[in-house]
């Protein structure tokens, strides 16, 4: 099958090479050739401007859009949205807001173009495992793309989840399920780090953990690669930043009168890592010293 794909970042670039690996055809466009080149290095064909990629391939076309989500994804499904035809399919492998997908969809379908919204996890692992794949859209676009989603996952790896802008309410929630987890290792190997006299090995506990606990997980297996690069963590910075989905799903929770304690205080927490100083922290230690003369502690 030929696609055409739009972004070769990180996560782009391995899907166009998993994907030409599997024996289909890709025509690329990436803004910079210095993007483009290693694409075409792969085995892609790659051109210099959208409109070409356009012309480039047969109808019904196939176009995955692989760029980050807000105004680059805007931009690029508008123009495709001038220059498709009908029956013609756009996919959003990005992390766009599911609602910014339903309008999307919309729009689309007012040209007469199929839209599928597709979460996608599996970071820069992907390439390698495959990447775990969440669709919104109608059954027949799905259906004319198949091939190109089993190229892309593990086996089981894909679904169909619901009609459009459920793919990326799926991956949003997903991660926001993973801002928890996150959370919760941190803790807990934070509180064995701090029990000093113990001297304990944390990346032997975290590979004791991964056999047969129940907190057993990717992610445990990832921390204790982490801790064998670097066994308290001394290199790294603690600030965490965040690309909205933990953000939008507190929001979609409030919404929804869904209680989400773990996962609203692990954005927070995420929040408060980018703070050098906290002024919030400071007034705290004011007022202890103020009602109990505990003292505070000189900048």
């Amino acid at each position: 099958m030929t696609i055409g794909f739009i972004g070769l970042g990180r996560m782009g670039l391995n899907m166009v090479e998993r994907l030409l690996a599997r024996g289909h055809a890709i025509a690329a466009y990436a803004r910079s050739e210095d993007s483009r080149r290693p694409a075409r290095d792969k085995g892609a064909r790659t051109v210099e401007a959208l409109g070409q990629l356009v012309d480039t391939l047969n109808t019904p076309r196939v176009v995955w859009v692989m760029v980050p989500a807000g105004e680059a994804t805007e931009q690029n499904v508008r123009e495709l949205a001038g220059r498709l035809s009908p029956g013609d399919i756009v996919v959003d492998g990005g992390n766009s807001n599911y609602q910014d997908s339903l309008r999307r969809g919309k729009m689309l379908a007012e040209k007469g173009i199929e839209f599928l919204d597709c979460g996608t996890s599996g970071g820069i692992w992907g390439l390698q495992n495959g990447y775990c794949l969440m669709i919104g859209g109608s059954s027949s676009a799905f259906q004319k793309v198949e091939p190109i989603f089993a190229a892309l996952a593990p086996a089981q790896g894909y679904a169909l989840v619901g009609p459009s802008g459920a793919g990326h309410f799926v991956k949003m929630i997903h991660n926001g399920i993973e801002y928890g987890m996150l959370q919760a290792y941190a803790e807990g190997f934070e509180i064995l780090a701090a029990r000093a006299e113990y001297h304990l090995d944390l990346v032997k506990i975290a590979g004791l953990w991964n056999q047969g606990s129940v907190v057993r997980s990717w992610l445990l297996e990832l921390a204790q690669t982490a801790f064998a690069k670097d066994p308290r963590l001394e290199k790294i910075k603690g600030y965490i930043a965040d690309s909205g989905e933990g953000r939008w799903t507190v929001a979609e929770a409030v919404a929804q009168n869904v209680p989400a304690p773990v996962l609203t205080l692990a954005l927070l927490e995420r929040l408060r890592s980018r703070q050098e100083d906290s002024f919030a922290a400071k007034m705290i230690a004011a007022l202890r010293d103020e009602f109990g003369g505990h003292g505070v502690k000189k900048s």
